[in-house]
Order: structure tokens, then C-alpha cells, then sequence
């Protein structure tokens, strides 16, 4: 190797960044402290940008294209160095290079379920998630209260350091909706809409842009999806005389499940003498209305059954049973 050669070997002459993955939000030229070239070339390909910074401060931004660095080209950094017209000497200086696509499908998720105030169920603790996508919109205010010293960004550091940011964000607007549980599937679309510009605030005085915000999904308790199954099978919204029956039977459920229990003690004296005594009336109602609308065998099988269960349960006593069981034979 030539002294020529050698003293070559020491510059740096070109500059560029091929992107190897779909990840990188910003990546330091490699120089190893080396002195840049007056007249390199430096390549920014679409979608990308090169900060040259000075001694940590920023100076010239590039777009894409092809660019030999001279002083003319470099109107800033000729202005930090104080370099005349003639300046033809290598330089040094720091080289990022900025993608400034669109990240998409970042995830966002409560990891603890929110407490949320609801019309139907009054206290819900419901999980959501979803993905949102961003890009840098300010690069200056981005790697100055951002991205610092480091020399790559990848976009799972932002994802990383943006959720608390949703997570607590989103928990006080999906409060403000005060729509039901039930309707938040509904209201998805709009609800991320809502949510862009309340974090837009956030993420501005970093440089970053969200451009969309989708919501997933959202889950309720086991419990308050089996309540609704219930409420669904059995069709409740035609009157409040079903609701309150529902209410019962669910009791009268439990306490069969559990008949030694404490629990189920009271509820077999509360609620369900409530249960027998609310089908007693039904039957009395539909007999004093016999002459409107006769009672069919069906009907009245169908009774005798679900007394006997409330027999077996330990809520009616036989004696209880027998007496009604034959007023109801009675009408066959």
C-alpha cells in the first residue's frame, strides 16, 4: 500500500445507509472517529434523511438524493466552523440517517384491567388493546428529546416508551365516554378517533406524528360475560317481572350449588321463598284469568317440575309441595 493509499484510507468517502431491516428509526454512520472527505458523497434513499451533527449540535439535514459535501452544500455547517469560501480540508462530524416512513401496527395494551363506570353493570373492570402507527415528523426535536447519544432507534424502544403514555391516556377517555360495555364495539372507530389528538399533545415534543390509533379489542370479566349470556338466553328486555325472576332463579342457582353453606341458606329463605311465592302468584293470576286464556297440561307440567326442583333444593317443604302439586292436578 502507497502512502497515498494509506492517507486515503484515513478519510471517509462515502456515506450512506442501506436499511436491513423494517425496524430502524435512526442509525449512526459508522465513521470510526475518521475525518470526512471535503467533496464525499453522501446517498439519502427515499424515505430517509441525513443530520450532520456538529460537536452534538445539529446542523445540515439532507433529503434524498445524492450529495457531494462541499461548503456550498454544508450552509450551516460552514457557518459552526467559521469555514471561508476556500475551506477544502477534511472534517469531522456525526452522520444520522432518519427514516422517515410510517411505523405501522405498534402495540398498545392495559396490562391491568381498567375501572370503569358503567350505565348497565355500574363498576366494570375491562382490558383493551390495539396498534397505532406513527413516523417522526420533527427530526431536530427528535433526536434532541428523544433519541440523544444513541446510535440506533429501533421501533420497539418507541413502542416500549410510549405505552405508559397510552395506557393512561386512553383509561381516562374511554371513562369520559360513559358508553356501556356492551356498546364498545360499536364505538371502536370513533373512540380512536377521539384518541389521536389527546395524544398527539403527548407525543409532539418528541418529533413523533401518530398517524392512526385502532382499537382491537376489549374484554369484561368472565362474570359479566356470563351475566349477559344469561340475560340474552333469556330475553329479559320485554318486562321487569323477567329481569326480577332472573335475579331469583340466579340465586336459587347458587344456593343449590352450595346447600351448606351459609350463603346458601339465606338465600333459600330470602330469595328463594321469593322464587316459590312469585310462581304461586303466576299460577293464582292465570287461574283467576282461566275463563280469559285456560291454562294448557303443558303449562301446568311445566310448573310442577320446576316446584319439585325447588323441593329438592330445600326451599319448598313436601308438605308445601303437596298441597300445591294437588291444586294444580286438580286443573288437568
Amino acid at each position: 500500500m502507497g502512502l497515498f493509499d494509506f492517507i486515503r484510507g484515513e478519510f471517509v468517502e462515502v456515506i450512506d445507509w442501506v436499511e436491513n431491516d423494517q425496524d430502524t428509526i435512526l442509525y449512526k454512520f459508522p465513521d470510526a472517529d475518521k475525518n470526512i472527505k471535503y467533496e464525499a458523497q453522501l446517498t439519502v434513499r427515499e424515505s430517509q434523511k441525513a443530520v450532520f451533527l456538529d460537536e452534538g449540535q445539529i446542523a445540515d439535514i439532507f433529503d434524498a438524493g445524492r450529495h457531494t459535501l462541499i461548503t456550498q452544500n454544508m450552509p450551516l455547517m460552514t457557518s459552526l466552523r467559521n469555514w471561508d469560501k476556500g475551506f477544502k480540508s477534511p472534517f469531522l462530524a456525526d452522520v444520522y440517517f432518519v427514516s422517515m416512513k410510517t411505523f405501522t401496527n405498534l402495540k398498545w395494551g392495559t396490562p391491568n384491567p381498567i375501572i370503569l363506570r358503567d350505565p348497565e353493570f355500574k363498576q366494570v373492570r375491562v382490558k383493551a388493546h390495539g396498534t397505532y402507527f406513527v413516523k417522526i415528523k420533527d427530526i431536530k426535536t427528535f433526536i434532541t428529546q428523544y433519541a440523544g447519544t444513541n446510535n440506533i432507534i429501533k421501533v420497539q424502544n418507541l413502542e416500549n416508551s410510549l405505552r405508559e403514555i397510552i395506557v393512561q391516556h386512553f383509561s381516562e377517555a374511554l371513562a369520559e365516554t360513559k358508553v356501556s360495555v356492551l356498546d364498545l364495539a360499536a364505538n371502536y372507530t370513533e373512540l380512536g378517533d377521539k384518541m389521536i389528538p389527546i395524544l398527539q399533545k403527548e407525543f409532539e415534543p418528541f418529533g413523533i406524528e401518530l398517524v392512526n390509533f385502532q382499537i382491537a379489542s376489549t374484554t369484561l370479566p368472565k362474570e359479566v360475560l356470563e351475566f349477559y349470556d344469561k340475560m340474552t338466553n333469556m330475553n329479559m328486555v320485554e318486562n321487569m317481572n323477567k329481569f326480577q325472576q332472573f335475579q331469583q332463579a340466579n340465586a336459587i342457582e347458587k344456593a343449590a350449588d352450595n346447600p351448606g353453606g351459609g350463603a346458601g341458606e339465606g338465600i333459600g329463605m330470602g330469595m328463594g321463598m321469593g322464587m316459590a311465592n312469585m310462581m304461586m302468584n303466576q299460577q293464582q293470576k292465570a287461574s283467576d284469568q282461566e275463563s280469559v286464556k285456560p291454562q294448557s297440561k303443558e303449562d301446568i307440567m311445566k310448573t310442577l317440575k320446576e316446584l319439585g326442583k325447588l323441593k329438592e333444593s330445600g326451599i319448598l317443604t313436601a308438605k308445601e309441595f303437596d298441597a300445591k302439586k294437588k291444586e294444580l292436578l286438580a286443573r288437568l
